[in-house]
């Protein structure tokens, strides 16, 4: 697996990444994806089919992971055009309102306060947000403050998008939440499709993507902010604590974090 007759772009010197079963499943870079690569690599893409990613690790003594320690697992089983993206939604949604053990604590007014204004019923989907500008001239903006956090590598997918390359790779960051990758993948093409999103940055058990569909009111913040729980409920359970507050970190933001414990 070498991108290099693909791309009109010079590269660091880099490697294939294994997966589980010991296939090639993308291309990375030996040492920190270089300033500025990311964009071009992504302006190449339409000709290329090679989709950037920037890679962050969790580092222990056996290597980076998931990159080099053989954790991606692609399946052949499905595909991602069989999920739609807000059943996906709606069902996680119901697992991330429902009490697991450790939030046994929690009686139902609690719950409630969590996942206010909403009920704990799935809310639907977020209404159409008007872009902000071009998603690719976004993401290109947000790649390049991105590439300054620590050490993050660079990652060449064979994939259409970002969202396929998850599933490509076999990225397996939500696998405590039982949500299958491909399912992943479908809600990011939907989100892709909707709010102009563009995934940026992985890691092991992350998610960085840029968004056009920048929210500026607290309404539709709150949708989005559903969408989000529903995905990923980390994000509200171990981080804001409440579906408001975690709104209100979305207002005028051009980045989605993602993180699933």
């Amino acid at each position: 697996m070498d991108p290099r007759a693909d791309i009109p772009v010079e590269l660091p010197p880099g490697r294939p990444a294994l997966s589980e079963s010991g296939e090639a499943v993308m291309w990375i870079s030996d040492g920190t994806a270089p300033p500025g690569l990311w964009q071009r690599l992504r302006a190449a893409h339409a000709t290329s089919g090679w989709w950037p990613l920037l890679l962050t690790s969790m580092s222990d003594e056996d290597g980076d992971r998931p990159w080099e320690t053989g954790e991606l697992v692609p399946s052949e089983e499905g595909a991602i055009a069989d999920h739609d993206a807000e059943t996906v939604l709606a069902e996680a949604w119901r697992g991330s309102t429902e009490v697991e053990e450790e939030y046994d604590h929690l009686v139902p007014a609690a719950r409630l306060a969590v996942t206010a204004p909403h009920d704990i019923a799935w809310p639907g989907p977020a209404p159409e947000t008007p872009l902000a500008g071009d998603p690719d001239e976004i993401a290109d903006r947000n790649a390049e403050w991105l590439v300054e956090r620590p050490n993050p590598r660079l990652g060449l997918v064979r994939a259409a998008s970002g969202a396929e390359a998850l599933s490509v790779i076999g990225w397996a960051g939500a696998v405590n939440h039982g949500i299958d990758v491909k399912a992943i993948s479908a809600v990011l093409a939907d989100w892709e499709r909707r709010f102009g999103a563009r995934l940026i940055m992985a890691g092991f058990d992350t998610l960085v993507l840029s968004t056009a569909a920048v929210v500026t009111d607290r309404e539709r913040a709150l949708r989005v902010a559903a969408e989000h729980f529903a995905l990923c409920p980390d994000n509200v359970w171990q981080g804001a604590g409440s579906l408001e507050a975690y709104a209100e970190s979305l207002l005028g933001d051009e980045t989605w974090s993602f993180w699933w414990d």
